[in-house]
């Protein structure tokens, strides 16, 4: 078996750890991949928006299944232009991901098929009048997004008039975000607990992942500004199973579903980013691929053989996979560059770095890069993601920040609140069945 990951952060370098664990012994390819997919598989350089360049490469190496890491590819259309030269590929057609490309078409979307998400109002670029005039009338705390996708600082959560203001000047005035702020979605501030989850289907059918809770903010307490994401934990024991079975009644069978009866099956990942709010789980955002942090604390919980897993998604079978329940935790930690998610400075050398006999321990690279005398390098704002499991997830969480206190590179940061608030909670996460014949979920 022969598979191209595309992309090059911790998300992908997880696949790639997780697929070289098959008993299958795949040969693993990575584009761009980075020093620690370097330690898995070949990394090539490819680009991504070449689409032609890809199935080039795939025809050449007799790639059996390629796996589209981040949401840009699948935005542009790659997943399509795969499927139409007969390639497997796990991804999202670009119709489908508008769930995550466009803000605006998934909440119009949600609203169209009664999907609970919070009251909104969108905005063109060229209406910021009327989007002040909007969050005046509608008070403070409220969320200002940037309709398109924003590397996950698109999303501000206003607590303040004054904020809300600033943030659609910002956004629409001053274009901070350029086109992804084309159109700009306000929408009510909902409050609760977030999860994460992630949704593996072949279009027919479907299965869960571990529930998961990311860490936003880039301080502790979940202050400052939005990141793409400081650390999390799974399982997250907030969603229990009744708010599970809910989940998957009012929100991915019909997500599901809807896609499917508007002409564009999703087949791949479908992130549901959730709020538990008081009178019920409703959708924050959807993405179409893996998280990250995320996938650094889902894919080490999983059991089954992950080449069959990423295999059934894109040539279908999902339904013949048993993802046993979870009865480990798994936490990560990342460590990002001074400044982040400002400006900040690349190039700082990394030390601790060796391999831990630890096998639960892992260290997976996102902004880093090798020198030309072999060092490894800060290369990006989100640096590495420490991950680690364990019996309890107080266990993966002291392994995981031992193993950070032993890595070091000048002007570090990191969150030490990570899955704080997970501790202490009943964990009882179980699995359920469809009762939507539209979707099946084994």
């Amino acid at each position: 078996m022969r598979i191209l990951i595309i992309g090059g952060g911790g998300r992908e370098h997880a696949i790639a750890w997780c697929l070289a664990k098959s008993p299958q012994k795949p040969t693993l390819f990575v584009a761009p991949g980075n020093p620690g997919t370097h330690e898995l598989a070949t990394n090539i350089t490819l680009n991504a928006q070449n689409s032609a360049g890809v199935v080039s490469f795939v025809k050449d190496n007799k790639i059996d299944l390629v796996i589209i890491g981040p949401e840009q590819p699948l935005v542009d259309g790659l997943a399509d232009f795969l499927r139409k030269n007969e390639i497997s590929v796990v991804g999202p057609s670009a119709m489908a991901a508008r769930l995550e490309g466009s803000k605006s078409f998934a909440k119009a979307f949600m609203a169209r098929h009664g999907i609970p998400t919070a009251a909104f109002k969108t905005f063109r670029q060229d209406e910021s009048r009327e989007a002040l005039r909007f969050v005046r009338e509608q008070g403070a705390p409220i969320v200002v997004k940037a309709s398109g996708l924003a590397a996950g600082k698109g999303a501000i959560v206003c607590l303040t008039l004054s904020e809300a203001e600033l943030a659609i000047e910002q956004l629409m005035v001053g274009q901070t975000l350029g086109d992804a702020a084309s159109e700009v979605v306000v929408e009510s501030f909902m409050t609760g607990e977030e999860v994460s989850v992630f949704v593996l289907t072949d279009g027919l059918d479907y299965v869960t992942l571990a529930p998961a809770q990311d860490h936003k903010r880039i301080g502790e307490g979940d202050t400052g500004p939005n990141t793409g994401g400081m650390g999390a934990y799974a399982p997250a024991p907030a969603y229990t199973p009744q708010i599970e079975q809910e989940v998957r009644r009012r929100i991915i069978e019909p997500t599901l579903a809807g896609m499917k009866g508007e002409g564009h099956p999703f087949q791949g990942i479908l992130y549901v980013g959730l709020m538990l709010t008081p009178t019920g789980p409703s959708v924050v955002e959807f993405n179409c691929r893996l998280g990250d942090p995320e996938t650094q604390v889902v894919l080490p919980l999983m059991k089954e053989d992950a080449v069959d897993v990423f295999r059934a998604m894109a040539e279908g079978g999902i339904e013949k996979l048993s993802l046993e329940k979870v009865h480990e935790s798994s936490a990560c930690v990342v460590m990002a560059s001074a400044g982040y998610p400002g400006a900040y400075q690349k190039g700082r050398p990394i030390t601790g770095l060796d391999v831990s006999s630890d096998p639960s321990v892992m260290v997976f690279h996102a902004g880093t890069i090798e020198n030309d005398i072999g060092e490894i390098e800060t290369n990006g704002g989100r640096v590495l993601a420490v991950s680690a499991t364990s019996a309890t997830l107080k266990g993966a969480l002291d392994l995981a920040y031992d193993r950070v206190a032993r890595i070091s590179f000048e002007g570090s940061q990191y969150r030490r609140d990570i899955g704080q608030k997970g501790l202490g909670l009943a964990l009882d996460i179980n699995t359920s069945v469809s009762s939507n014949p539209a979707i099946r979920q084994k």
